[in-house]
């Protein structure tokens, strides 16, 4: 068995010395234009799509010497069909390659069977399956309950995966649901990931069952973090949308590496749009080294 991700993402942040985690979400109009055919509206499906490809991987290469995970974004590589679903999988191989770990966000729920299927197609895999374009961890909408779940809590005890549950989500209309109720719905979900996540703890003290908790909730994530003393975070809402590393300071309580990842995705993809004159190359890895400088300083409290 593949050992513990919560193991593997504890070694990854403590030899990158970085808690970034590089959100592959390729909005086709901010790609740079270099790469031609996503531009082009006489390019075909097949064309955009490897010039979509093409660029997210040259990210990975300007990103793995400090970033310990990529998360791609399913959506926008379903978007282009067939064409974009294969370079998914080229894109999670390239990573992988990289040495990174992988983390789609696939945001899947669903019962029974068909949970199965998610679960096999994102972290098992099936005969024939290059091992390559499976993920380390998939993000999951736990709004089906338990055995909604339950094929990907088997693929995190049998094959050393990890999720991350949708607990409390930056979005703005997020509290439609997860802020009601006494207690709220998102803490409800929290005391469920606790109890998923007891079983699955490896040796770092972390579980293999992570929380999504936004970093635009600064006083709920300390609450968060309180009600969750071993669970992972994977915090999106930093940056592009409006938070800060004083603001997911709180993640990083109890000082263990993998405590907490924090997303980027717009800001270090297309940086080159706030740097004007700027190679986007040249971009992304300044965005990326200050962003872990930044990160560094809340996790050792110099930022709060």
């Amino acid at each position: 068995m593949t050992r513990p991700f919560p193991d593997r993402l504890a070694e990854a942040i403590r030899t990158k010395q970085s808690a970034c985690l590089v959100g592959l979400d390729p909005h086709l109009a901010s790609i740079p234009a270099e790469y031609a055919a996503v531009h082009d509206p006489a390019a075909t499906r097949a064309e955009r799509a490897r010039a979509m490809g093409d660029f997210l991987v040259d990210v990975i290469q300007v990103t793995a010497h400090r970033a310990p995970a990529v998360k791609p974004q399913s959506a926008f590589f379903e978007a282009l069909g067939a064409d974009g679903v294969a370079q998914w999988e080229r894109v999670v191989a390239a990573a992988r390659d990289a040495g990174l770990l992988v983390i789609g966000d696939v945001k899947r729920g669903d019962i029974g069977t068909t949970a199965a299927a998610y679960s096999e197609a994102f972290l098992t895999g099936g005969p024939g399956t290059d091992p390559r374009t499976l993920c380390d961890a998939v993000t999951l909408n736990p709004y089906l309950g338990t055995d909604s779940l339950q094929p990907f809590l088997a693929a995190c005890r049998e094959r050393g995966a990890g999720v991350y549950v949708l607990v409390r989500t930056s979005n703005a209309s997020s509290k439609e649901l997860q802020a009601e109720g006494a207690p709220t719905l998102a803490e409800r979900v929290a005391d469920l990931v606790e109890r998923w996540g007891a079983p699955l703890v490896g040796e770092c003290g972390l579980s293999a069952v992570g929380a999504v908790v936004g970093a635009t909730h600064p006083t709920e994530l300390a609450r968060f973090r309180a009600r969750l003393p071993r669970t992972p975070f994977l915090i999106p809402g930093y940056g592009a949308q409006g938070g800060s590393a004083a603001d997911v300071a709180p993640a990083f309580e109890g000082g263990r590496a993998g405590a907490a990842l924090v997303n980027s995705s717009r800001g270090l993809l297309f940086a080159y749009k706030d740097r004007p004159g700027m190679a986007w190359r040249d971009a992304t890895r300044a965005a990326l080294e200050e962003m872990a400088l930044a990160l560094g300083h809340a996790a050792s409290g110099t930022g709060r």
